[in-house]
């Protein structure tokens, strides 16, 4: 009746078989949220793991990100704001696009944030839907809602005042910040397969990249 992918370098998935079932309503339909109520209740999905090691759906969702980013820049350098952001993409874009101006700005975008001035706007994607957020920018590129929710909002700090010869009103992290246990790397199969579907792959400059990173089993990006 069906077939189930399980493999450790892959996303789980089970194929089913369209000779062997059909579809039957069990529940009424449920209804679509809206982006506000979305935000409520959705929950974030944390890039780090025990250990600190990133999480894989991190590693595939942003996978996915950065080959619409490639493909809406143009081969022209992105420039990425410092933090978490940058974490995941600068060095990717770093690495993939030319590092001489001129360059295209990327912010991120969505319910509950302040408009921003950029040429690229990352946005969510809805989880129920497939809609992507509505922008007015020149360019923008889809994330997984979980992991973009997460970016925008999440503060996973809780300061404390600080204690034992530190002056007065000074705060310290506690518990301590879980940090990585290495750099970040996107998801090799997943960019190549979102790569190969963007009509934008057929450009001579993006092919080249595709073919490089297609040819080569390891990369120093990817995993």
């Amino acid at each position: 009746m069906a077939t189930r992918v399980d493999d450790c370098a892959l996303w789980q998935v089970v194929w089913l078989e369209p000779q062997a079932v059909r579809p039957i309503v069990v529940d009424a339909p449920r209804p679509v949220l809206g982006w506000e109520e979305l935000q409520k209740v959705l929950p974030e999905r944390p890039p780090l793991e025990s250990q600190g090691w990133w999480s894989p759906v991190w590693e595939a969702a942003t996978a996915v990100a950065l080959a619409h980013l490639l493909a809406v820049s143009e081969g022209v350098r992105v420039t990425v704001p410092d933090g978490l952001l940058a974490d995941v993409f600068r060095r990717a874009l770093d690495t993939l696009l030319p590092p001489e101006p001129p360059a295209k700005s990327l912010a991120l975008a969505g319910p509950g944030l302040s408009s921003t001035v950029a040429d690229i706007e990352l946005v969510p994607l809805h989880p129920q839907t497939g809609e992507i957020w509505a922008s007015d920018a020149e360019a923008v590129v889809p994330l997984a809602a979980d992991v973009w929710m997460y970016l925008a909002f999440n503060d996973s700090r809780r300061l404390l005042p600080a204690m034992r010869r530190l002056p007065e009103g000074v705060y310290r992290d506690d518990p301590l910040p879980l940090l990585p246990s290495r750099l970040f790397h996107h998801d090799r199969y997943v960019f190549l397969g979102t790569l190969e579907r963007l009509p934008e792959v057929r450009q001579p400059w993006l092919r080249a990249i595709y073919d490089d990173l297609r040819d080569r089993r390891t990369y120093d990006l990817f995993w």
